[in-house]
């Protein structure tokens, strides 16, 4: 962290490591594109995940078929799924141009320096979309019939019943939900390596990838080890301030 390690002797520089990074672009881009990672991972993951449990919830039968749908892809190896994924994105030979040539439309670039950071999120939010559906399915089946009978009593509506019951009382588990996507955003890995390395232009390069990149590629291992120090910091930062600004009263049942 306060070394060059990238020589044959260890050289203590203090702050240097610290200091390249306030200047270095790629450090920029790689925040910047970690911060739309979760961004996506809230909204996206946790929030179809909310959806798609509640839809469940509401269906008497098939309610296991539907859980071993979701939660599949959980279960498959990011790097599997990475090389499936790549290979559609191909241009020669892909699924998806092969697809458009069906319909007599010409092959299209789809990992470009404007394009490949959607194209690296877009597998890395289907993953584990079943993920925080199993979870907020489970909170929601928790909650006692008795007060959704009451509601119904009282003349409520689904509308009501969603946003008066069943919204407040797994608000918990869909905060720790949240929290699980912010914490791990910071470990994105494996679809932006498999399917761009990064790139290209560091257009697609989350913080993860970067440090890879320079300690194991570029073998600046001083250099390294002050990027994983900020996303350390970064995800204490993060998970803090998450903490209190959805900080709320416990709701017992």
């Amino acid at each position: 962290m306060f070394y060059s390690l990238n020589n044959i002797s260890p050289r203590f520089i203090g702050f240097g490591n610290y200091i390249k990074m306030f200047k270095d672009p790629a450090i920029s881009k790689s925040i910047i594109n970690t911060l739309i990672f979760m961004l996506a991972s809230v909204f996206v993951q946790v929030g179809i995940g909310v959806l798609l449990a509640m839809l469940v919830d509401m269906i008497r039968a098939g309610q296991n078929f539907f859980k071993t749908v979701y939660l599949f892809p959980v279960v498959v190896s990011a790097a599997a799924l990475g090389l499936m994924f790549n290979l559609f994105y191909g241009y020669d030979g892909g699924l998806l141009n092969s697809f458009l040539a069906i319909f007599g439309i010409g092959k299209v670039v789809w990992l470009t320096e404007k394009t490949s950071l959607l194209m690296v999120i877009i597998p890395t939010v289907w993953q584990y979309v079943g993920f925080y559906f199993v979870i907020i399915l489970t909170a929601i089946t928790k909650i006692p019939t008795t007060f959704y009978e009451a509601a119904h009593l009282e003349g409520a509506n689904a509308y009501h019943r969603i946003t008066k019951i069943t919204l407040p009382l797994i608000f918990g588990d869909i905060k720790v939900s949240i929290m699980l996507a912010i914490t791990g955003t910071l470990k994105v890995f494996d679809f932006v390596w498999i399917i761009t390395q990064g790139g290209p232009f560091d257009s697609s390069q989350v913080l993860g990838t970067y440090m890879y990149d320079i300690t194991f590629q570029r073998r600046l291992f001083g250099y390294g080890s002050s990027i994983a120090v900020l996303i350390v910091v970064l995800g204490f930062a993060l998970t803090f301030f998450t903490n209190k600004f959805l900080k709320s009263e416990d709701i017992t049942y």
